[in-house]
Order: structure tokens, then C-alpha cells, then sequence
């Protein structure tokens, strides 16, 4: 079976008092990308998530969404810099005493100095909230792992599709090509009378030689069973299924290959006429393959 690499995946959980929503979303890219969108309590489970998610995605750009709320995800505590406040008060008595100020130092006052109190907070995570996470995660990823499966069988029906659109126009590509080879000698003889000023009589085997070799250049018989190959790697490929875009790309590579040579041979506007179509199909093909993983 063959996947898309468009997809998306959601999930949710509760824990005591928090709840939590996963959402995982996959396009195209070349490689396996991953961008995690988590709270900054959850980096210590980054590297866990990529390899969970690469142990389902090949290929594509992720993008992994992680919210939580409600109470108990942090604890917050009060904390007193004793030692500070003793140098505070030790500075303000030397101060009172040398330009003989008036005044008590009290509690409001000492409230109000700097970095007296901090508030530090240390997350509530423990093995089994952990445990929780990595389970959505899972199964979000299989409900996108299904879409981008249901993605994959309608992208095989559609290129099958146009594979035999494609193998319609090389047929008549090929039904033309003893024509193309009959006019191309033609124009080849006519060229050598015109600058001879003199006719090719049938017994005039060098020339006729000659012309024969002429004409083979712009035959295209090993270009149509090239593409005819390819069109049947291609179907084994699609048959094959797994993580095979990029198989895809390459055989798409080579009909562009093929495809442009007999393009670079036509002299006749009929065959021009079908290359034209070929390669409109080939370029379909491609954009397909591209969201292939």
C-alpha cells in the first residue's frame, strides 16, 4: 500500500485535573522533518516523540501539537533570600547612621527591596501522565497514518489511471513512427537532389546507404520501449506499495528523458502533437508522486 504525505491525527487525554489535546499534522517534504510545538514542561520529552514518530513516518514535514491545562501540571514555592535581606538591613543602618536619617526599617519597607522573594516552580510530571502522553501520541499518529493511507489507495487509482492515458498516446506515438521514418528519408533525398541539382537513382547504394543512417537518428524506436519500461516499473512500483515516492520521482525523471528525445527528433507536427500530450501527462504524474511518501 502506498501513503500520501498529507495527513492529520488528534487526540485527547485526561489525568486527574489536567486534560490535554495532541494533534499531529504531516505534509510533503523530501526527508522526515520534525517540528514539535510543545510546552516547555515537555522538552524532556522531545527526543522520545521524534523517535515514536519516525517509527511511523519515512517522509514528510510533522508538525506535533501538545496543549495542556488545569491544576497540579506545576508547583509553585515561595523563597525568602535571608542573606540578602540581612545585607539590606546592615546597608540601610550604615546609611541611617551616616547622614543621620529618621526612620525605622520595617516589614513594607523590606517587601518592596529587589530579588528578597522569588517564586520557583517545578513541574508535576510524573511516570504515569508520561506514559499517558506517549499513548496519545500513538494513537494520534494511527488515526493520521489512516488518513494518509486513504490518501495513498486514492493517489494509486488516480496515477493507474493516468498511466494508461500515457500508454494510449505512446501507442500512437509508435503507430506513427514507420511514417515518421518513411517522410524523414524523403526529406532526407529531396535535401541531397536540391543541393546536387540531380536526382538519387536506385542504384546509387552509398547514397542510399547514407540516407538509411540518416534517417535511423530520428528513429524512435528504443525511446517508445524505454517508456513502455518505464510505465511497467511504474506499475510494479505502485503494486509494490511501502515507501516508494521516491522510486516514483526517478521513473518520472526518465519518461521527461525519454519524452524529450523523441520531442528533439520530431519533424513531423503529428507526432509534436502527441509529445505535447505525453508531456502534459507526465507533469500530472509528477505532482501526484510529489505527495507520495
Amino acid at each position: 500500500m502506498i501513503r500520501s504525505m498529507t495527513g492529520y491525527g488528534r487526540q485527547s487525554i485526561q489525568w486527574n485535573n489536567i486534560k490535554g489535546t495532541i494533534e499531529i499534522r504531516s505534509v510533503n517534504h523530501r526527508f522526515f522533518d520534525f517540528s514539535p510545538k510543545i510546552p516547555r514542561s515537555l522538552l524532556f520529552m522531545e527526543e522520545k516523540l521524534k523517535k515514536i514518530t519516525a517509527s511511523k513516518i519515512t517522509r514528510g514535514h510533522v508538525d506535533i501539537f501538545i496543549n495542556l491545562e488545569g491544576k497540579g501540571l506545576t508547583t509553585a514555592q515561595l523563597q525568602v533570600d535571608e542573606d540578602l535581606v540581612r545585607q539590606y538591613k546592615e546597608q540601610l543602618h550604615i546609611l541611617k547612621s551616616k547622614y543621620e536619617l529618621t526612620g525605622e526599617i520595617t516589614i513594607d519597607m523590606v517587601a518592596k527591596l529587589d530579588n528578597v522573594f522569588t517564586i520557583s516552580e517545578s513541574d508535576n510530571f510524573n511516570h504515569e501522565l508520561t506514559a499517558m502522553l506517549e499513548k496519545a501520541v500513538l494513537e494520534a499518529l494511527d488515526n493520521l497514518m489512516d488518513m494518509r493511507e486513504r490518501e495513498g489507495t486514492e493517489l494509486k487509482e488516480d496515477l493507474a489511471n493516468r498511466l494508461k492515458t500515457l500508454s494510449c498516446i505512446v501507442q500512437r506515438v509508435e503507430a506513427r513512427r514507420e511514417h515518421v521514418v518513411k517522410e524523414y528519408k524523403e526529406k532526407i533525398k529531396q535535401r541531397i537532389e536540391d543541393y546536387t541539382q540531380e536526382p538519387i537513382m536506385g542504384d546509387d547504394q552509398k547514397v542510399l546507404q547514407e540516407v538509411a543512417l540518416l534517417a535511423e537518428k530520428g528513429d524512435i524506436t528504443e525511446e517508445v520501449t524505454r517508456i513502455y519500461s518505464h510505465i511497467e516499473q511504474f506499475h510494479m512500483a505502485l503494486h509494490k506499495g511501502g515507501v516508494t515516492g521516491r522510486t516514483l520521482d526517478f521513473i518520472v525523471q526518465e519518461f521527461h528523458r525519454e519524452i524529450n528525445t523523441i520531442g528533439s527528433k520530431s519533424n513531423d507536427s503529428e507526432l509534436s502533437n502527441q509529445v505535447v500530450k505525453m508531456k502534459s501527462e507526465i507533469e500530472k504524474i509528477k505532482e501526484q508522486v510529489q505527495n507520495i511518501e
